[in-house]
């Protein structure tokens, strides 16, 4: 088989600057995560002009800057989420390495988000191409049709200005573009459905052995909650990486898996092997990023990319409230913060960096939208972590990260007096919860004197018995819990800090207690020995009804510039365009009113795809067509139309 060559054009900042003031950008994307990759993609396609500001540098868009970021995750002595990366003080990422709370008065705070309590939230994301599909766990769950309407359902959160049914036909065209790993009849549960005959682009992955192990012991378990009886079933979960294609998908021409971002690397992009380390790195690129979708929007000619451009302040237009110019700062190393400045413009703007961070920009420009509700409703899944050690070996550490978990908690009455919540299995053992295998060394030499090959084999035994359940707790939209900037925190450029402000309410406290009971009883029918514990020194300790809890953070930031009906009761409509500003979108999770019990990246990617449907529909008045280009409206009549 024959590839061509798969490149993205780079662009300098002159360059860029020139072609925005001949006013040659349809469309100005800042952030190259699946948001803004997603959206250059679709808009190329249809013949608009594009260019991608990217905080971080490109160099992993060759795979000796791909095996660069394997070398470091493998050298890096802590393996959290961001191990791979070099840090760069000049787009900085938060680490859960580096999470503790603000101290009152204290100006240097420690990590790149600023945390001013009540209490610490040590969720993270990638600031690199691609963004933080360069770092996630690719479990990949649609939302329950009842998420959507949580709030006239049960009397909690907010509702969305759109249903489920509105959001299935984008369901789909996002999980072909991921290139979706699942099975029908494995996910039609608790009111999701499907197109007739619709089929996942690739057949589900095998459940692990750990899996198997664990529904023996706990399928059929019965629960009473709020008057109903919920069974556990322990079910598969859609993945978004290369499995095997479905011969049945698009109308029985089947589907072909992207492999690697360069076509003569494409054997590094092949099934999934089921590596332990796929998050936050899968070795051999099985796993879904976005430079796959930023490639393909690349090969149309009419994405131009700068990378290591900061995007500082988005610049309104008072005669008409619409966006004039984005100014940027681009650095030329990661390794010294000299910058040249410089602005962009196109017949309209899209933000896609993600919750927080096009937050920040929105209010470092001094724009809080008319609702004031920029920044405001950050939203998270809480999680609660439980391990235990099996009666026997399981196969712990084979597999990917988790493969299967248990929906039946996600749903029903009880919604309305505490947060529902999905269980994810674990395959990669207590490394969340306690940090093993290190932790077991320690535990194995210090508490049973053992070195050499008893030592060796202890740590086998210890491992292979580990099971961890993290209960996905969700979280409904608190205006308290939200994204601020102040002068005197910024970062190397001088461009502000994200401040976050976050609790946890007692809705979700309320599901998290309920989590922890489960979580006993599973292990009772298991046979386990629980060895879960919570000290009040961690940074995400709380206390609840007189029990000792901590909570971990999701990476699934949202809605901090929500979408609702009216100007009034959200930053954004249903297509994700501002109330406020008729040329800009804000896209990804921060649109979203609810975040329900599955992880986020599937249904934001959806949105981009409706969004994008919008964005066309508004600039098809300059659509290329043969390399002429009709300029028969001005953008912001486009917008309005």
């Amino acid at each position: 088989m024959t590839h061509s060559t798969r490149t993205i054009k780079q662009i300098t900042p002159d360059q860029a600057i020139e072609k925005s003031a001949n006013g040659e950008y349809h469309a100005v994307i800042i952030g190259s995560g699946i948001s803004g990759a997603i959206a250059a993609k679709q808009l190329t396609a249809k013949g608009l002009n594009v260019l991608v500001l990217e905080a971080a540098p490109a160099k992993d868009l060759t795979y000796s800057g791909f095996k660069q970021y394997l070398s470091n995750y493998y050298s890096n002595a802590s393996k959290d989420n961001n191990a791979p990366y070099p840090e760069n003080p000049n787009a900085p990422m938060p680490r859960s390495t580096t999470i503790s709370k603000l101290i009152p008065g204290q100006t240097d705070a420690k990590g790149y988000m600023v945390q001013n309590g009540p209490l610490a939230l040590d969720s993270t994301y990638t600031r690199v191409t691609g963004g933080t599909t360069m770092h996630w766990e690719a479990k990949i769950l649609r939302m329950l049709p009842e998420d959507f309407s949580i709030k006239s359902t049960y009397g909690v959160g907010l509702d969305w200005p759109i249903s489920y049914d509105d959001l299935m036909p984008y369901y789909r065209m996002a999980e072909r573009e991921i290139g979706v790993s699942a099975n029908v009849e494995e996910q039609g549960f608790y009111g999701i459905k499907y197109e007739q005959d619709y089929v996942y682009p690739m057949y589900g992955l095998p459940p692990s052995y750990l899996d198997q192990v664990v529904a023996k012991g706990i399928d059929g378990a019965e629960f009473e909650l709020s008057g109903e009886t919920l069974t556990v079933k322990v079910r598969p979960f859609p993945q978004g990486r290369n499995g095997i294609p479905n011969p049945n998908y698009n109308d029985g021409n089947g589907f072909k898996p992207v492999g690697a971002v360069s076509a003569h690397q494409v054997e590094q992009g092949g099934r999934c092997q089921g590596n332990n380390n796929c998050v936050p790195i899968c070795p051999v690129q099985a796993k879904y990023d976005a430079r796959k979708t930023l490639v393909d929007a690349a090969q149309t000619g009419r994405m131009d990319f700068l990378p290591q451009a900061v995007a500082s302040k988005v610049v309104v237009n008072p005669a008409d409230n619409s966006i004039e110019h984005i100014q940027f700062k681009h650095y030329k190393t990661t390794q010294s913060p000299e910058y040249t400045e410089g602005k962009v413009s196109g017949k309209l703007f899209i933000l896609a960096t993600n919750a927080i961070e096009n937050a920040r920009l929105m209010l470092a420009s001094g724009l809080p939208s008319s609702s004031g509700l920029v920044g405001k409703n950050l939203m998270d899944h809480t999680y609660l972590l439980t391990w235990g050690l099996l009666p026997e070996a399981a196969g712990t550490m084979r597999g990917t990260k988790c493969t299967s978990g248990i929906a039946d908690f996600r749903h029903g009455k009880s919604r309305s007096k505490q947060a529902a919540f999905g269980v994810d299995i674990h395959n990669d053992g207590w490394g969340w919860a306690t940090g093993s295998p290190f932790s077991d060394i320690e535990y194995l030499v210090d508490g049973q004197n053992k070195f050499g090959r008893d030592l060796r084999q202890g740590v086998i035994n210890r491992v292979s018995n580990q099971l961890l359940f993290a209960f996905m707790v969700e979280q409904v939209a608190d205006e308290s819990n939200r994204v601020t900037v102040d002068p005197q925190y910024k970062d190397a450029l001088g461009n502000m800090r994200p401040i976050v402000n976050y609790n946890v309410s007692d809705y979700s406290k309320a599901g998290i207690a309920f989590s922890s009971q489960a979580s006993k009883v599973f292990y009772q029918r298991l046979g386990a020995e629980d060895h879960s514990n919570y000290s009040p020194l961690d940074y995400g300790y709380f206390n609840y009804q007189g029990e000792d809890y901590y909570f971990r953070g999701g990476n699934h930031f949202s809605g901090t510039h929500i979408m609702g009906t009216s100007a009034e009761n959200s930053v954004v409509n249903e297509n994700q365009q501002s109330w406020d500003h008729a040329n800009l979108y804000l896209i990804g999770s921060g649109s979203m009113p609810t975040i329900g019990t599955s992880n986020t990246t599937l249904t934001l990617a959806a949105l981009v795809f409706k969004t994008t449907e919008d964005i066309i529909n508004k600039l098809s008045h300059y659509r290329i067509d043969l390399g002429n280009e009709s300029n028969t409206n001005t953008a912001k009549e486009a917008c309005h139309e």
